[in-house]
């Protein structure tokens, strides 16, 4: 009696138009690592799952029952229509016709539940109906579970394989040509569940298996293992060369990323201990730096501190505090609203720059100090018109109004300017109210009313693309340039990139950043030291990219990063401050009020 498919040609052709446009999608795939989809039936489109996902490796439970092989975990879960032709033969056979696919090869582990040769002449029988399968280069039918003894297995065809599980040295050559991989039970070796860490003795015994399957130059596999992160992680990095899973999509989008979310920093930076001696006294304020790491959540501040070795200059800081985030419009905001929070005490929408809810204008700082015979400047890794610089500036609606924003820079309140993008002033007569000058060693020596320094024509590159200590340097230089004059003075430093990399989940960028950054705060923190009289606060616009620091190593100063987002998040972020009255900054509260408490440790009326 001829059985009914469960699938209809019409589905199957669906599934295939829908596997196709993923792999269209699909790029730069990782090849070294092969994952084995474990229990493969058990997934709801068995087979095009593992496929789709790229996977090397598929098993299947099969049960010869009046001469037909069913897949089955157990005999009582027999079902008529779940054959091996149906749920993979054919799927395969068409995978092959249409040409889908990346796969060099798929390993079909064919894992036989009854009398080894009874099924296996079944299995054969069976496949001698599918030709294109058996000869192609790109599939390999493996035997695993009951299997006919060593000797009978040089009977079968050269498109029957086995999987040998055992590590016991074979002496005949041609038997070992049949063994396709090496599979052991991961439970004979260790109990460990996939969390925290192999214990060293299970380490040993683990390792050695591993090199000890290696010996026989075969391709190694472990079933019984812990399914998660960590466990692919782990075995990836001991050699495993299928790693066996129940979760294809997840694994695989874990597995082919893993290189690109692993970082190894070399670029150490030496961390400052401060002197703490104007530390959260009562001494009068002369000047405020401001540092803003946009995006730099906590996660990413105890990234760059592992990958530092441990420290910052950043963790030394006694006075901590977090803020909330959320904008007047929105529970994640942007980088304008949070800005414009921050400079003016006054949370607005997102996307407006130096306005309220209703776009009338607000009042900013560096407009308030000047009042009080403040001067002030900014510095940033952006382009000096980028929404957090604005923020300190300029008032418009929205901050991808540029050319207006640029015309507010020139009627800003600020002494100093260092940032990106000068072509966006090309028609502006910036030389007109700034004295710009071509290099930043030149800004600290400068005697100029109001300096200015491009350090890029359009975006600033980024420290992996050989930017340099451009922020620390600009922090340092600026630092002398506004202290020259006598005044009291407002700084606000942005490492503007954190945020970028975190948009666009890059590990070893976030870290980078991060600890430029710290080079920065080193600067106002040693500023601080030297005068006792300037207080430093140091906090974030908001965090980027659910950053997680799944595991590293801090010895070789190695971060293995993880991300929910692309965009930004709801969660706090820190505050540290350093210098007089920093305690005043410590405590859980709203953005907007930095701007208040700035004011009240100057002593200066909040309206």
């Amino acid at each position: 009696m001829k059985i009914k498919t469960k699938y209809s040609n019409t589905k199957i052709f669906i599934f295939l138009i829908i596997i196709l446009a993923q792999f269209c999608r699909a790029q730069n795939k990782a090849r070294s690592i092969q994952i084995h989809s474990h229990n493969d039936y058990f997934q709801k489109v068995p087979f095009w799952n593992a496929f789709s996902n790229g996977l090397n490796s598929i098993e299947v439970d099969v049960f010869l029952e009046n001469d037909t092989l069913f897949v089955a975990h157990h005999k009582k879960e027999i079902s008529k229509d779940r054959t091996i032709e149906n749920l993979y033969l054919k799927p395969m056979q068409q995978m092959l016709t249409l040409e889908l696919g990346d796969q060099d090869t798929i390993q079909l582990l064919v894992d036989v539940k009854t009398a080894a040769e009874p099924t296996l002449n079944i299995l054969m029988a069976t496949l001698e109906r599918y030709p294109n399968l058996i000869n192609s280069d790109r599939i390999s039918i493996v035997i695993s579970g009951n299997q006919p003894s060593l000797s009978k297995q040089l009977n079968y065809p050269n498109y029957i394989n086995f999987d040998y599980q055992s590590l016991a040295p074979i002496q005949n050559p041609k038997i070992w040509d049949k063994i396709a991989l090496i599979s052991l039970d991961f439970k004979r070796f260790s109990e460990w569940n996939g969390k925290g860490r192999l214990t060293d003795a299970d380490y040993k015994k683990v390792t050695s298996t591993i090199k000890k399957a290696h010996s026989y130059n075969k391709p190694f596999r472990f079933w019984g293992t812990p399914d998660s992160k960590k466990a692919w992680n782990v075995f990836s990095d001991l050699g495993v060369d299928f790693i066996n899973t129940d979760m294809p999509s997840k694994s695989r989008a874990y597995l082919e990323t893993l290189s690109s979310r692993v970082y190894r920093n070399k670029q150490i930076t030496s961390v400052y201990t401060p002197t703490f001696k104007s530390d959260q006294t009562l001494t009068p304020i002369k000047n405020i730096i401001l540092l803003i790491g946009d995006g730099n959540g906590l996660n990413q501040i105890s990234s760059a501190v592992l990958a530092n070795g441990g420290k910052l200059t950043l963790t030394q800081l006694k006075s901590i505090g977090l803020i909330k985030t959320q904008s007047a419009d929105d529970f994640t905001t942007d980088s304008a609203a949070a800005g414009t929070a921050i400079s003016t005490g006054v949370k607005t929408k997102n996307r407006a720059i130096g306005v309220d809810s209703s776009n009338n204008d607000l009042i900013n700082i560096t407009e308030f100090l000047d009042k009080y015979g403040f001067l002030s400047g900014c510095i940033t890794t952006d382009k000096i018109t980028g929404a957090t610089p604005a923020s300190f500036y300029a008032h418009q609606a929205d901050r991808s109004q540029s050319d207006r924003i640029t015309d507010d820079l020139l009627k800003s309140k600020f002494s100093l300017f260092i940032g990106g993008g000068s072509k966006d002033f090309r028609d502006k007569e910036i030389d007109k109210h700034f004295s710009i000058l071509e290099d930043i060693n030149q800004i600290g020596k400068s005697r100029k009313d109001k300096v200015g320094c491009f350090i890029s024509k359009g975006s600033v590159s980024s420290i992996l693309d050989g930017r340099g200590d451009v922020l620390s340097e600009a922090t340092k230089n600026g630092l002398q340039f506004l202290e020259r004059k006598g005044s009291p003075f407002f700084l606000v430093v942005e490492a503007a990139q954190i945020d970028s990399f975190g948009h666009s989940n890059d590990v070893a960028g976030i870290i980078s950043e991060g600890i430029d950054f710290d080079k920065a705060i080193t600067e106002a923190i040693r500023f601080a030291d030297q005068t006792e009289n300037t207080l430093v606060v140091i906090t974030a616009d908001h965090e980027t990219s659910g950053f997680s620091i799944l595991q590293g190593d801090i010895k070789t100063k190695t971060i293995e990063g993880d991300f929910t987002t692309h965009d930004h998040t709801g969660a706090m972020v820190p505050v540290f401050a350093y210098g007089p009255r920093s305690q005043e900054f410590q405590g859980v509260y709203e953005n907007n009020e930095l701007f208040g408490k700035i004011l009240k440790v100057l002593s200066l009326p909040s309206n």
